[in-house]
Order: C-alpha cells, then sequence, then structure tokens
C-alpha cells in the first residue's frame, strides 16, 4: 500500500482531474503518484496544509469513518480580536448551514494561539491597517463542506486564511512535518 503526506497549496484542488484548464490539481504537483491514490478527504481550493493521500481502502475508511471520530486542527487566521468567550459557542456546537439546510455541528475544540511559523501564502492574505487579526486552533471529529469557515463566521469573525495543521497521528507541530512547505510531498 502507498500513503503520501502533502502540503496542498492554496488555490489547488483536492483531486487529480483538471475539468477546466485553469484548474490547479494534485496532478499538478512535481511527484509520480500512482495511479490507484486518490485524497482522504477534502480541502477546499481556499484552504491548505496537510492532506493524505493512499490507495488502502482500509486506513481511508478508518480515518474518514464519523464512528472513529478522528481528530483534524487547522489553524485560522480571522479577522478581529475575538475573546475566547466570543468562541465559546464553536465550543458547545452551533448551528450552520450545509447544502441550504441547518446544521448543527458536534463540539469543537478552540483556542487563541500565536501566529504560526507557517510559509508565506502566494497570494497573501488582505491586509487591513485598522483591523486585526488573531489565529485560532481548532480541532474537529467531524468535517463537513466548508465546516471551520462557517463556525468562525456564525460567531462574527471571517476567516482570512485556513491551514489543516493536523490529520490523525500527523501534525504540523511535529518536528517531521513542521519544515513542510506548500506542495512538498513525503511517502509515509
Amino acid at each position: 500500500m502507498d500513503s503520501y503526506l502533502i502540503y496542498k497549496p492554496y488555490r489547488m484542488l483536492s483531486q487529480f482531474t483538471n475539468e477546466i484548464p485553469e484548474h490547479y490539481t494534485l496532478a499538478d504537483l512535481d511527484y509520480n503518484f500512482p495511479r490507484d491514490v486518490y485524497p482522504v478527504g477534502r480541502l477546499d481550493a481556499d484552504s491548505e496544509g496537510l492532506l493524505l493521500l493512499t490507495n488502502d481502502k482500509s486506513l481511508n475508511a478508518q480515518l474518514l469513518s464519523p464512528k472513529n471520530k478522528k481528530p483534524k486542527t487547522y489553524w485560522a487566521q480571522v479577522e478581529g480580536a475575538p475573546s475566547i468567550q466570543d468562541l465559546h459557542p464553536i465550543t458547545q456546537g452551533l448551528t450552520i448551514k450545509i447544502k441550504r439546510k441547518p446544521y448543527q455541528t458536534l463540539p469543537a475544540e478552540v483556542n487563541i494561539i500565536p501566529a504560526p511559523n507557517l510559509p508565506e501564502r502566494d497570494p497573501p492574505i488582505r491586509y487591513r491597517k485598522a483591523i486585526p487579526t488573531t489565529w485560532l486552533s481548532l480541532t474537529l471529529i467531524e468535517g463537513k463542506n466548508r465546516q471551520v469557515r462557517k463556525m468562525c463566521a456564525a460567531v462574527g469573525y471571517p476567516v482570512l486564511r485556513l491551514v489543516r495543521a493536523g490529520f490523525d497521528q500527523w501534525s504540523l507541530t511535529d518536528p517531521h512535518w513542521s519544515m513542510m512547505k506548500p506542495g512538498d510531498v513525503v511517502r509515509v
């Protein structure tokens, strides 16, 4: 079985298929993956960070099955300066819209953190001199479409940059993975 950890760059789609010529996909990485390797879960084009690719169907099922409650940690740079009290609804679960229907999230862990040591994003986030930004660490055991962005927006703090920092046992805080840059591929 083959498994790879990649640092998915901003604006890259979590797929190999190029549906229109302008799409930037996993096939554009400078790596020759086996044909039967696919992403475990997804990161939207506006997100970056750790993405696992594998052809191990049992690993895929184990990591994605909701009953296994595998943690996913994200670092979100948000507009504004929330307090822990402002973020409290995230820790209780809150209602967001998924496919235009109300969805009650499971409780998530959220903390205010110092700015993580990350590579510069290309292009950089928008900068407003009069509006501060804050970095949050959020750990979820579910993964709905754009969930972190929707949860942060629901409490009044839109996401400017979103990085998946951890997925199950892999983490950008681990010295083995912390030096990864966008586009890096490591066999695991």
